[in-house]
């Protein structure tokens, strides 16, 4: 094992999955521990004193936290099997599609999951409009990083993950053949990679957590009789 690396992170945090990953694909042996989020334990509260949250990176005891910056951390310090390009500007430009993902695409899909009517596709339109971006920028591309995993990929891959539970739970589709194609065929490639697949929470776990949240939310915003 990779002296002192230790990741703290919940089965079903698409946070916490995405550092397994590049992990995984960096061959970075690691200790995971898996956090219970409700009994938070002393030692997530000492790494990570301000937000209190997983995912956690500590290396070498020093602890590194926002999984956007642990990923960068782990490009930086292991260098073999890079997850960003070389060249300036497309590094920038990954960063820039990690980002988007996490400030738009998600929060979007979010939103919709949450308080939409089931099968009410309506709800899915501002998700539609971030999505259609991320079509744009497959195009000619098998993955966001070109013929290999890279960054992008990792920080986008809780849709391959999380948007088939999120179609079960509504009934309907959001990410298919017809509607986004490039998007469907990268969410096969990525699921079926070896080092991803091996690493999936499984479908049925997380479609009965999300279904248990999307009623507790609808019950806290239904009006009182």
């Amino acid at each position: 094992m990779e002296k002192g690396v230790k990741l703290f992170k919940t089965w079903s945090s698409p946070f916490g999955i995405r550092i397994v990953w590049a992990l995984k694909v960096k061959g970075v042996q690691f200790e995971q521990i898996d956090e219970d989020l409700v009994n938070k334990s002393p030692l997530l509260l000492l790494y990570n004193p301000v937000h209190k949250k997983i995912p956690v990176l500590v290396h070498d005891g020093k602890p590194v936290v926002e999984s956007l910056i642990i990923l960068e951390y782990i490009e930086e310090t292991w260098k073999q099997n890079p997850l960003f390009p070389e060249d300036p500007l497309e590094r920038a430009a990954a960063r820039f599609w990690a980002k988007f993902g996490d400030d738009k695409v998600m929060p979007s899909i979010w939103e919709a999951f949450i308080k939409g009517r089931e099968e009410e596709e309506c709800a899915f339109a501002p998700a539609f409009e971030n999505l259609k971006f991320l079509e744009e920028e497959l195009k000619g591309k098998q993955f966001f990083g070109g013929e290999r995993i890279g960054i992008v990929d990792i920080a986008l891959g809780w849709l391959a993950n999380l948007v088939p539970v999120f179609e079960e739970i509504h009934a309907i589709k959001m990410i298919d053949e017809e509607r986004f194609p490039l998007l469907y065929a990268w969410m096969q490639e990525f699921s079926k990679a070896p080092v991803i697949a091996d690493c999936r929470p499984p479908h049925e776990k997380l479609v009965n957590k999300f279904r248990a949240i999307r009623d507790q939310s609808l019950l806290a915003a239904a009006p009182h009789a």
